[in-house]
């Protein structure tokens, strides 16, 4: 939280509409791919310029543009006039801090979305936003400029033309992407479910302070997820209701189909919660238990040495005339007598089942 706060500063007292990027600073590199496509013809390329984008605006083929790497405002601003989008929408895609949401401007749909990734040597979530752009015969993706993302799959199917993708708009085609990024939640809700597997294993066995600490690391994780997916089924929602003629009817349930996973999602993430929120209870209750279990082996001893002091005590007096003071064996008559006392309440702790 302190993080985005530091992030959303950078924009504070700038008039709307003000290209600043938000992110984290990456090496500056800005990759733009371009796939045209339909059901006869795929061209595949990498822009080296803004300008090459213009040709493809007004084409009645399929254009799917993507950019990785948002962090260069003129560039951004090229891309907006090339494709008329408005300043507020630009001034979005830098702000990568962005809820996730669904803006209808018209003659385009404008999307917000967290593609998220796990890190393993991490162990923690990588959040990257997803802008879409989806036009009548275009869709724009921009990506932070983290490395790698989910969507070749995609570009595989469009490369061999498998399914039906080639022979459906753009609408299908933001419906793909939206789907392999809500698959991508799954992965990260097995790995997390993974962790607190294992972790539920280690608490039962030996609670430590450390694992206390990865619980709460894992609830910081579900509470990130959960802030990215909960929004994500408003979008999902509004784009299946068709409210725009750029979603097809034919793509309706598709997204219905997105919906039911995010749902799915949502639900898992609560139960993970649940099982955290259990976690911390029953480590916090093992914690209590073997304070209890020290404390009572602990009382016992005292207990137990109270009388054996109090007889010592007796003994230890420097009374001339002090009785049993001149026995020959007083000295193992006392210890005798503290061992048998000492026995005798062990023995009655034992009836009493507190040892």
């Amino acid at each position: 939280m302190p993080r985005m706060s530091k992030r959303r500063m950078k924009k504070v007292g700038l008039p709307s509409g003000s290209l600043v990027y938000t992110g984290e600073q990456t090496d500056g590199a800005i990759d733009v791919t371009l796939i045209d496509y339909d059901e006869q013809v795929f061209e595949e390329r990498t822009l080296k310029s803004v300008e090459e984008c213009v040709p493809y605006r007004n084409k009645p083929t399929a254009t799917w543009i993507n950019v990785d790497g948002v962090s260069d405002p003129a560039m951004i601003e090229k891309l907006g006039d090339c494709f008329g989008l408005h300043r507020l929408v630009t001034e979005d895609l830098m702000s990568v801090v962005q809820r996730p949401k669904m803006e209808d401007y018209g003659e385009y749909l404008f999307v917000v979305v967290k593609m998220l990734t796990y890190d393993d040597k991490e162990e923690k979530v990588v959040p990257e936003q997803v802008s879409l752009i989806v036009g009548p015969n275009f869709l724009l993706s921009f990506q932070e400029g983290i490395r790698g993302d989910v969507f070749q799959l995609i570009r595989e199917r469009l490369r061999t033309g498998r399914g039906t993708i080639r022979k459906k708009g753009v609408d299908y085609l933001a419906y793909s992407l939206l789907d392999a990024l809500v698959d991508g939640y799954f992965v990260i809700l097995e790995k997390l479910g993974e962790h607190i597997d294992n972790l539920e294993e280690e608490l039962i066995a030996s609670p430590r302070r450390e694992i206390m600490e990865q619980l709460y690391q894992l609830k910081r994780e579900l509470l990130f997820l959960h802030k990215a997916v909960w929004p994500l089924r408003e979008v999902i929602a509004a784009l299946e209701r068709r409210e725009s003629p750029i979603i097809h009817e034919t793509t309706a349930p598709y997204l219905r189909d997105v919906y039911d996973h995010v749902v799915q999602v949502i639900d898992s993430v609560e139960i993970y919660r649940d099982m955290l929120s259990t976690m911390l209870d029953l480590y916090l209750s093992s914690v209590s238990f073997r304070l209890n279990e020290v404390m009572k082996v602990l009382t016992i001893i005292a207990t137990i040495f109270m009388p054996l002091t109090f007889i010592a005590g007796v003994y230890g007096m420097n009374f001339k005339n002090l009785p049993e003071l001149e026995w020959h064996y007083g000295y193992f008559y006392s210890l005798g007598l503290m061992g048998a006392v000492a026995a005798g309440m062990l023995v009655f702790f034992r009836r009493k089942k507190w040892l």
